[in-house]
């Protein structure tokens, strides 16, 4: 293996479950970097140089890389260090943060934290125990460890847990929004297999026996000619009905095979001579049909002939044979024009019709007819216009885009837009499936304006805002007790450098005594036992200086000792730390 191979599975070890790209890398190497120039620059204030504090900031940058991989051992090893050496504060409030969120179960987050507390409170009292009492250094280093450590664990452990929650929420939503669809196809299948069945079983018999029927008739040797001729456009619309009818079956099947044998209950199978060509192809069969039923109907083509989209085919198709129908309806006799003008970038499709010549009385009309032409455009990317002319006829005009499968290379054609839709009918649809996730983003963002945020970065900095302010009235907290206690101690263990002068060898020891604080001080409790000797048989009090000393290894002291009730010595010396 070689050393990039090496280097490779050490950065995967050191990432955990948790891949590390480039940019996570050089943040986690410049995060050790700062932290162990914070420990190495601490421990030069506190009178630690050379050896020792060159390992306390390599120490502190190898223990920054461990953190993901070890978060409960760094934590612990952390807040044992940091007892005794200062510069482990800036990592334990790292390793604090990191072990909240990485560390699995609230057990071991509870005994991670604790096993840290203790061993930084143990080892912080048997390096300070001589200078301090142990309930002032209990007090202060459970203070200094919740604020520096618990916070920053607590607030990372909520902050990963409402984040973990959130996404398994729109995991679910999106799953819920997939099993809803899937069950509304499903219905939507069933309910077009029924309707298929009905009209399978109800309009294909009826067109049957209109097809048979008007086929014995034709033969008639009794009817005119101008009668076979009807009759015989009358037996080719409902045999070519019979046929549209089974494709009709067919696509609300969802692509189940027509049964051509199958044409009716009971019925021999009719052979189609014209099948219908449901395109812009079978226009101009329409209008030889029309023209065979007696009707004046003109077609015009302008433009090179292009291919359409198979859908905007069939919505050509439909155009035309609904605008003719209605024109049979409603303007009987009346001259009808038929034009497709295939433009640069879509398929134009007119049909017009001049005034009726008489009154064609009442129409039985379903009123659904334009308004589906108007959807079925409108699905196609193109759009439909109806309404009556200057003359007092009736104009149809639809708009179809090619589409995929006839645009030319360069042409930029776009959908067209409806004047009667909104921007929101042109909206992309999200598909529902495998393809990609789909979220209800309502769900989600309810639920984050419940928690003060309009999204998952601003909520993220209020939740961070709340947790530092209290932190902060924590620390101020905790602070204000700690001068409290300070200025009470050090009253008690202080005096300035004119008191001691002002005392005299040989007063009375209850005159000094009264005069003097009584030294019962944790700020005294480590310079009892040190200095120079003590008079033989006296008893001696010994004071700290209000005035810092040459440096802040050396501490200035005052010791006043008595003996037979007077005092006989007092002394002015330095204590090194």
């Amino acid at each position: 293996m070689d050393v990039s191979s090496k280097i490779r599975a050490g950065r995967r070890w050191l990432a955990g479950p948790e891949p590390w790209p480039a940019r996570r890398t050089a943040g986690e190497c410049v995060l050790a970097a700062v932290l162990a120039l914070l420990a190495a620059g601490t421990q030069e204030l506190m009178g630690s140089a050379g050896p020792a504090q060159f390992a306390t900031a390599l120490a502190v940058a190898v223990l920054s890389l461990l953190r993901r991989r070890l978060p409960a051992t760094v934590l612990v090893v952390s807040g044992g260090a940091a007892g005794e050496l200062a510069g482990f504060g800036p990592l334990l409030i790292v390793a604090g943060w990191s072990a909240g969120r990485r560390i699995p179960g609230a057990g071991k987050v509870l005994a991670a934290f604790t096993a840290s507390c203790v061993l930084n409170i143990v080892v912080g009292a048997a390096s300070e125990l001589p200078r301090f009492s142990p309930l002032s250094l209990v007090m202060f280093s459970t203070l200094y460890f919740l604020a520096t450590t618990v916070v920053p664990g607590l607030a990372s452990r909520y902050w990963t847990q409402r984040r973990t929650l959130l996404h398994a929420l729109q995991e679910h939503n999106a799953q819920l929004l997939r099993e809803r669809a899937m069950v509304a196809g499903q219905a939507r299948l069933r309910e077009r297999q029924r309707i298929a069945q009905d009209m399978h079983d109800s309009l294909g018999h009826q067109l049957a026996l209109i097809s048979v029927h008007t086929g014995a008739l034709e033969v008639d040797p009794a009817l005119t000619d101008r009668q076979r001729e009807g009759v015989g456009v009358l037996r080719d619309a409902s045999v070519a009905a019979m046929h549209e009818l089974r494709e009709v079956v067919g696509i609300l099947r969802d692509g189940v095979e027509r049964d051509d044998a199958a044409a009716a209950p009971g019925l021999p199978p009719v052979e189609d001579p014209r099948p219908a060509a449901r395109g812009a192809a079978g226009i101009e069969g329409l209008v030889a049909a029309a023209r065979a039923a007696g009707n004046a109907v003109e077609l015009r083509c302008a433009g090179s002939r292009r291919p359409l989209a198979a859908a905007a085919d069939h919505a050509a198709y439909r155009i035309v044979q609904e605008a003719l129908t209605n024109a049979y309806k409603h303007a009987p006799g009346a001259a009808i024009t038929v034009e497709l003008r295939y433009e640069p970038d879509s398929l134009v499709v007119e049909i017009a019709n001049g005034p009726a010549p008489a009154d064609p009385g009442d129409v039985v009309s379903g009123g659904q007819g334009l308004t589906g032409l108007r959807e079925r455009a409108r699905l196609v990317g193109g759009m439909v216009h109806a309404g009556r002319t200057d003359g007092g006829g009736f104009r149809v005009a639809g708009v179809l885009p090619y589409g995929a499968d006839g645009l030319g290379p360069g042409t930029g054609a776009a959908p067209l837009v409806d004047v009667e839709d909104d921007f929101r009918q042109q909206s992309p649809v999200v598909p529902l499936g495998n393809g990609g996730q789909v979220m209800d983003w309502t769900v989600v963002q309810r639920e984050l304006a419940m928690s003060g945020g309009r999204g998952s970065r601003s909520s993220g900095v209020v939740l961070g805002c709340g947790i530092a302010v209290g932190a902060l009235v924590l620390l101020l907290v905790a602070g204000g007790f700690g001068l409290f206690f300070l200025a009470g101690s050090a009253e008690r263990g202080m005096i300035e450098p004119g008191d001691y002068e002002a005392v005299k060898v040989g007063t009375a020891e209850k005159e000094v005594r009264e005069s003097l604080p009584n030294g019962d001080s944790f700020m005294t409790s480590g310079l009892r036992d040190k200095g120079p000797a003590r008079p033989e048989g006296s008893e001696c009090l010994v004071l700290a200086s209000s005035e810092f000393g040459e440096s802040l290894a050396a501490e200035p002291v005052f010791r006043f000792c008595f003996r037979d009730g007077k005092l006989i010595e007092k002394k002015s010396y330095d204590v090194v730390h």
